[in-house]
């Protein structure tokens, strides 16, 4: 038995994913899901877990939903794919319908995820910054995630990441999160663009202060550079807004999508300011499937429901509703984040605290060693934020009781 599957089997996987040849590159799985529905998701043995992670923000209109189910399986049975070489029918309406969420003005490229579509920004920065000699460099903010691809490896913001993979792309720098002085001094010649988080999702949850995005769009426009917001994570109503840059009341030149777009179909997009877009020609930039057809049937699907369930007044009600909740809890000190994208602070050590919520059928992650991270689907009913809330005290008051105890 290898290493990885030794390590699994001692995890408590179940034999078939003990014998399963992947690479390690996940830690070992305690639970094997089979079935959703809404907000909840249920193991091959029949127990029920109320998700608050969505698949990492994914899942955001909940599993299974039956307006995304029948656009899937109608596609499915009608067709898959041609290549981008031919039109095919979601495409345009997906696009229009993303452009005029933005406030117009813009084009868009289909992509199969989040990284894909960062990709897709930063050779768009390079193509347009074009002309002067060594103007290609993207500057990011530590603390960030961008994707693992090697490029976007360099521009997430977290130097530990980076080690093993060394060397990385040249043209990337990292400043201070939230720091417009630091950013400031980096904009130097050699800068095309700007790439931030909203909110820094896989940083821990860490909303732009008051004012920053507005002072770093000014900084930008001042020195010619594009503004790039990656809202991989944070868009399509999670925020409390269709795009957390909007709550800032700031128009980026270019921003990212993928996660809640196509409610579990990989799907990614990168729009862009028209005039920003038009510096890519064609065969400047292509992929096999973006835009393909099963993926822009479901993310039409998706944005018709988002839009008829106004999720982003949804979330902003569900995330007051749900910090409410976390707050009265003794437990927890704090809780940040906007709309139901939230990290909740704890007074225990938050790994064993999502490891015992698992064991009591509920869904999140310890985004920090400190905070535990949770995304639920934006359609979350109100007595399942109240049983998510009971949960996450009972999980505590056990973590509590054990360091009390000695861990006995």
């Amino acid at each position: 038995m290898s290493a990885a599957a030794a390590h699994r089997r001692a995890m408590g996987a179940p034999d078939d994913l003990v014998r399963c040849p992947l690479m390690p590159t996940y830690g070992a799985p305690r639970v094997q899901f089979v079935r959703g529905e809404g907000s909840w998701l249920w193991d091959r043995e029949g127990k029920r877990y109320l998700d608050l992670l969505s698949g990492l923000a994914v899942t955001s209109l909940g599993h299974a939903h039956p307006a995304v189910a029948t656009a899937v399986a109608e596609q499915a049975a009608t067709l898959l794919h041609v290549s981008n070489l031919f039109g095919t029918e979601h495409n345009a309406p997906v696009a229009l319908a993303l452009d005029r969420l933005l406030g117009g003005g813009g084009q868009v490229f289909f992509a199969n995820s989040g990284a894909e579509a960062n990709e897709c920004a930063l050779k768009l920065a390079r193509k347009w910054a074009g002309g002067p000699q060594g103007t290609y460099t993207v500057v990011s903010a530590y603390g960030s995630f961008h994707g693992r691809t090697l490029a976007t490896l360099h521009a997430t913001g977290q130097p530990a990441k980076h080690e093993p993979f060394q060397p990385l792309p040249a043209g990337f720098r990292h400043v201070a999160w939230a720091d417009v002085g630091a950013l400031d001094a980096a904009l130097d010649g050699s800068v095309a663009a700007v790439l931030l988080e909203a909110v820094q999702g896989e940083g821990g949850v860490n909303p732009a202060p008051d004012g920053y995005l507005r002072e770093v769009r000014d900084l930008c426009t001042e020195r010619g550079v594009l503004l790039m917001l990656d809202e991989v994570q944070t868009g399509l109503g999670r925020c409390g807004a269709w795009f957390a840059h909007q709550r800032a009341g700031i128009r980026p030149d270019v921003v990212t999508m993928a996660k809640a777009l196509g409610n579990g179909v990989p799907i990614g997009a990168c729009w862009a300011r028209a005039e920003v877009a038009a510096a890519f020609e064609p065969g400047d930039h292509a992929t096999t499937y973006g835009g393909q057809p099963l993926a822009t049937a479901a993310a039409r699907a998706v944005l018709s429901v988002m839009e008829h369930e106004d999720v982003p007044a949804r979330a902003e009600r569900a995330g007051a509703r749900l910090t409410a909740g976390l707050l009265d809890l003794p437990g927890v000190t704090a809780v940040r984040g906007w709309g139901l994208l939230l990290a909740a602070e704890l007074s225990v050590p938050a790994g064993p605290v999502a490891a015992d919520l698992l064991d009591h059928g509920v869904v999140v992650n310890a985004v920090t060693g400190s905070a535990l991270r949770l995304a639920p689907s934006l359609l979350i009913a109100d007595d399942e934020i109240d049983h998510a809330v009971d949960a996450v005290g009972a999980a505590i008051d056990r973590a509590v009781a054990a360091v009390d105890g000695g861990g006995e």
